[in-house]
């Protein structure tokens, strides 16, 4: 069973978070919506629906060779000012006994490194580890397997969930990500109050390509696992990359009537692709602008706090809050829905 860490811990977590200075800030909703400019470029109502976060200059097609992230956004709706990047990720939903589904609603994170605050969205890190070279204009990469459906198929030191016992989005459970209990699979236990899903990005580079077919095979994991930076990159991808991490907070206190889960077997929380842990994903295009991200490491900024050292200026919650567009695609994302946005339109009830 997940315990909460003794004050004493927390402390010690702290104290190791400080020696390994990173960037940790929240990044919230931009819109959320059924597209995805890197696996369906040009594409309206694509398989599944994402929560996209980051520059307002997102669009459907977003190609590299004309879409300049920094030049084109005119808010972007992370924390600091200069990363006008794209974040996205896959979206929660609880479903039902009657098979109505309902988005599950997140929350910004806690624990020792300080509360962060966000409108729906993620929590973004970079995590350095020795020296790094900041990621390239026009650089793209995805983590996680949209199709998966087999969790031995995931290793859980890169993409984890954990069972939040805690109904206080603050009050820290469990040690660092994705290690102790945490699961592949979503938890599906009446004991969560929320669910935390971390997606933990490569971190070496071959040095040559912004992008693959598949956007994953110009990336590779190093030697090491979970969120220390990664270990020593392989021959055939030497540079090493900042370490790029999602946490999100679903917040399910809301759904824990079990009365109203299905009752025939199957999971009452689900990916938006009607999956489960196993097809978690994130996708990331860079677009931080001049070199304040490559200075960000090197001159040890931390948390989301300003770096004069490196040009960083962080935004109130109300402003990054306020950035937001319009749905490429539109259709109803809230409320109870009669089936999930995948295939043909969806009715609000």
């Amino acid at each position: 069973m997940k315990q909460q860490l003794s004050l004493a811990t927390a402390a010690l977590l702290a104290q190791t978070v400080a020696g390994q200075n990173m960037l940790r800030f929240a990044c919230s909703q931009l819109v959320v919506d059924r597209v995805d400019p890197i696996v369906n470029p040009g594409m309206l109502y694509t398989p599944h629906l994402h929560q996209i976060v980051g520059g307002n200059s997102f669009n459907i097609t977003m190609d590299p060779a004309d879409h300049d992230l920094v030049s084109q956004s005119t808010c972007t709706s992370c924390s600091f000012n200069e990363d006008l990047s794209n974040y996205w990720t896959a979206v929660m939903f609880f479903k039902n006994k009657d098979g109505m589904y309902q988005r599950v609603p997140q929350t910004g994170n806690g624990g020792p490194q300080g509360k962060l605050i966000n409108d729906g969205g993620l929590d973004v890190y970079y995590i350095p580890s020795g020296r790094t070279t900041a990621f390239a204009k026009g650089f793209r990469m995805i983590a996680g397997d949209a199709g998966n459906t087999d969790d031995s198929k995931v290793n859980k030191n890169n993409i984890c969930h954990r069972c939040w016992t805690s109904p206080n989005e603050n009050t820290f459970v469990g040690a660092q990500p994705c290690s102790g209990s945490d699961t592949v699979a979503i938890p599906q236990s009446p004991n969560c109050k929320m669910i935390r899903q971390t997606i933990i990005f490569p971190t070496c580079w071959d040095g040559k390509n912004l992008d693959s077919v598949d956007h994953r095979t110009h990336v590779a994991y190093g030697q090491g696992y979970g969120a220390n930076g990664g270990g020593a990159c392989p021959q055939t991808h030497p540079v090493k990359l900042p370490q790029v991490m999602f946490e999100l907070m679903w917040n399910i206190t809301d759904f824990s009537d079990q009365s109203q889960w299905p009752t025939d077997g199957s999971d009452h929380l689900v990916y938006s692709m009607d999956l489960g842990g196993s097809a978690a994903h994130g996708d990331y295009v860079f677009g931080w602008k001049d070199d304040t991200l490559q200075r960000a490491m090197d001159s040890g900024c931390n948390l989301n706090r300003d770096c004069p050292a490196a040009g960083l200026t962080s935004q109130p919650p109300e402003k990054y809050n306020a950035c937001k567009i319009p749905q490429a695609a539109p259709e109803p994302v809230d409320g109870w829905l009669q089936a999930l946005p995948l295939g043909g339109s969806i009715v609000k009830k």
